[in-house]
């Protein structure tokens, strides 16, 4: 990841695994440690950020790319990608702004080669990710697996254990 300017870690698993809702558990345990976290989401949908009806919405449609919304308490910038094709992470992450961050969180873009968190339940029948994928570095799962002994397992409904490795792996740098 060239265009990552700091510790950058994904979560990755297959739909309906709760990679959302875990993120959602883990990002206050960290922000409450002190650290400043950043989330990218891959999305394979053709998402709304606006809604029709809205001047943001109407402006876009009208042909104005990028489209930037901004309150007292937020922004939003709205781009359109010339041509319908994956996103690449490394080139997100140009548009991205790490100036006041310490981690950046990924849910999703499984294929792209960077550390990651797989998340499993064996209750889905899913095949196990970190066999072939060698960026994955831990493994969260709610039952007990034979695995390598490189491969750290963690507890997927324990979140303070995970944040805990999350926060190891910044201080001993590496991620």
């Amino acid at each position: 990841m060239k265009n990552a300017k700091v510790p950058i870690l994904g979560f990755a698993a297959f739909s309906g695994t709760g990679k959302t809702t875990l993120l959602t558990q883990l990002i206050p345990i960290l922000t409450q440690d002190g650290l400043r976290v950043g989330l990218i989401k891959h999305s394979h949908h053709n998402f709304q950020i606006d809604q029709p009806g809205k001047d943001s919405f109407r402006l876009r449609e009208a042909g104005a790319s990028p489209v930037m919304l901004v309150s007292t308490h937020r922004r939003a910038i709205i781009t359109e990608f010339q041509t319908n094709r994956e996103p690449a992470l490394d080139e997100q992450l140009l548009a991205f702004d790490q100036s006041e961050l310490d981690l950046i969180l990924v849910e999703g873009f499984k294929a792209t080669q960077f550390p990651k968190i797989e998340l499993h339940r064996s209750s889905l029948n899913k095949p196990l990710l970190y066999p072939n994928d060698p960026n994955i570095i831990a493994i969260a799962t709610d039952t007990p697996l034979v695995t390598p002994d490189s491969l750290v397992q963690l507890n997927l409904n324990q979140p303070e254990l995970i944040a805990k490795f999350i926060t190891q792996l910044l201080f001993m740098r590496l991620i």
